[in-house]
């Protein structure tokens, strides 16, 4: 059965942490921004942090392409939509956007390749097996 496409919206104020002297936002920082939603979207897929502790199984960033187009400052409200965007074999595509809260603009786009690994061993795994019926929309054949 098809599922819709999984999405997942969080809201971060960018604190002085976040910033450089100028009060811009460190790319280090909108990773960790990234990271927060992509725990939460990866929950909605079934991947609790509870029961990954006890599995021993994690999604783990193989790839990440990031775009910077304008940078977020202290104080900022940010939005980080993020959507399941690619379904393979043995891994899936994340993708990530940052707007400013009320604004429209792109600050920051970004996708991430991730794949299943068993721990403490290191050894991949493939994905659920009903992930190609489930988002075939998604599914790379």
């Amino acid at each position: 059965m098809r599922e819709e496409t999984p999405t997942i919206e969080t809201r971060e104020e960018v604190m002085f942490f976040d910033t450089d002297i100028g009060g811009v936002v460190h790319n280090i920082a909108y990773l960790r921004m990234i990271e927060t939603a992509r725990t939460r979207l990866a929950a909605k897929l079934g991947m609790q942090l509870r029961e990954m502790s006890k599995t021993q199984v994690y999604p783990v960033v193989v790839r990440t392409e990031i775009d910077y187009r304008k940078p977020a400052t202290l104080g900022d409200e940010l939005i980080i939509s993020g959507r399941l965007e690619r379904v393979e074999r043995v891994r899936f595509w994340m993708a990530f956007e940052v707007r400013r809260a009320g604004e429209e603009t792109v600050l920051i786009n970004c996708r991430q390749s991730l794949a299943l690994v068993q721990m403490p061993q290191g050894k991949p795994m493939r994905l659920p097996s009903d992930w190609p019926e489930k988002y075939s929309h998604l599914f790379l054949k």
